[in-house]
């Protein structure tokens, strides 16, 4: 959406207004947080309400935490859900799959068994 003349002026000039504020807002951004505790905010204050970590403490601990053989950055995925039918163990499909992709699949797996069912209809 979002094509017409006057919202394409206005973000051209929103661009164009970041793009003038942005020396301004970073020498406030940088006054606000001066090291030594002169600018408007203190890390003092701030400690209170979150916990204040030099940086090279924060590598540490990043690098701690970073993914290895049996790390604990391995993630917890659904490994019990069979890739060709999609099906886990429950024969559920995933949530984010659309019930047209599930009649497809449905049918794919129905076929390749060979169990079509009775057709509906009069059976002559």
């Amino acid at each position: 959406m979002a094509k017409s003349l006057r919202s394409k002026w206005k973000r051209k000039m929103r661009a164009e207004k970041r793009k003038k504020n942005a020396p301004k807002e970073l020498a406030r951004l940088k006054a606000a947080l001066r090291p030594d505790g002169t600018g408007d905010i203190s890390m003092k204050d701030v400690a209170e309400i979150a916990t204040v970590l030099p940086a090279d403490k924060l590598l540490e601990t990043a690098a701690e935490d970073a993914p290895g053989p049996d790390g604990p950055g391995k993630m917890d995925t659904d490994s019990k859900r069979k890739k060709n039918t999609m099906l886990n163990e429950h024969g559920q499909y995933p949530a984010w799959m659309s019930q047209r992709q599930v009649k497809k699949m449905k049918r794919q797996r129905l076929k390749k068994k060979g169990k079509h069912g009775k057709k509906k209809g009069l059976a002559w």
